[in-house]
């Protein structure tokens, strides 16, 4: 089951318009049937899909940030849709608001089940209360220079892909603290803002629909989302996952794997430009 195109309304940008964890997946309220039901259908059987709006916007991708353990919103949002959430989500995750200047948090915090990636801004309380709920450990960091880490990157606890323009050494760096592989890319036919684009958890994915057939290549293979068969091997045997970086449309891409995913391999590559 490779990563699904989709569309809300006229936007590509769906990881504004929806949130995935392992445990639940948040769909803005009043979104299209047919946005909703993309989610349904592919997750529907594993975890709750559930309509909802936050701080009376749709753009509940942004605004919150969530693992399999928790969810974290402004402190703007209503009491009805938090307990439209607690009605909604698994009685295991904790819903918490935050108080927090940088109140996009979905733009200022990255996290898996296991590690946050932060703003160097955001306050000591918040950091702890990400630390506490989220049950995650904490890091303050940019991703290529861009303090926004939620925008420029997304990551499950299989891999993640980081903005185009993160240099080698960073995807080291990151994928040391992360320890899960890293692939610096794209999504919607070029666009650095990975987390507009792209949702996924560990073992689904879904992207905009312009996103390139060779951005959706890059996609299934960091974050293994090529099923049960053995078509990721084939695909690592014959290199085609090295062809389709090398044709991404970014000026240079680097694909770093960590060393702590041995069966993977290393690839750097700097492409002159035209």
């Amino acid at each position: 089951n490779m990563a699904s195109r989709l569309m809300f309304e006229n936007s590509n940008e769906i990881g504004v318009f929806a949130k995935l964890t392992n445990s639940y997946c948040l769909v803005a309220s009043g979104s299209s049937e047919n946005f909703f039901s993309v989610f349904e259908a592919e997750l529907g059987g594993h975890i709750p899909v559930i309509h909802s709006s936050v701080s009376n916007t749709r753009i509940v991708g942004r605004v919150t940030v969530g693992n399999k353990k928790g969810l974290l919103v402004p402190m703007t949002s209503t009491d009805q849709e938090i307990q439209n959430l607690k009605n909604s989500l698994p009685d295991k995750v904790v819903v918490q608001r935050v108080e927090e200047r940088l109140s996009a948090l979905g733009n200022c915090i990255v996290c898996n089940d296991y590690v946050a990636l932060i703003h160097p801004e955001i306050d000591k309380e918040t950091e702890e209360i990400i630390a506490d709920v989220l049950g995650v450990e904490v890091f303050r960091t940019t991703i290529a220079n861009q303090a926004l880490v939620g925008s420029y990157c997304q990551i499950s606890n299989v891999g993640g892909l980081v903005h185009p323009m993160t240099s080698v050494a960073e995807l080291d760096e990151l994928s040391n603290l992360l320890q899960i592989p890293l692939v610096a890319g794209t999504v919607n036919r070029g666009s650095d803002v990975i987390g507009a684009g792209l949702v996924v958890n560990d073992w689904a994915g879904f992207c905009g629909m312009d996103t390139t057939a060779t951005e959706i290549n890059v996609i299934d293979g960091i974050f293994k989302l090529w099923g049960e068969s053995n078509q990721a091997e084939e695909v690592m045997e014959k290199g085609t996952l090295i062809d389709t970086l090398s044709q991404t449309q970014t000026p240079r891409v680097y694909a770093y794997l960590s060393k702590y995913n041995s069966q993977f391999f290393r690839l750097t590559k700097h492409f002159k430009k035209k």
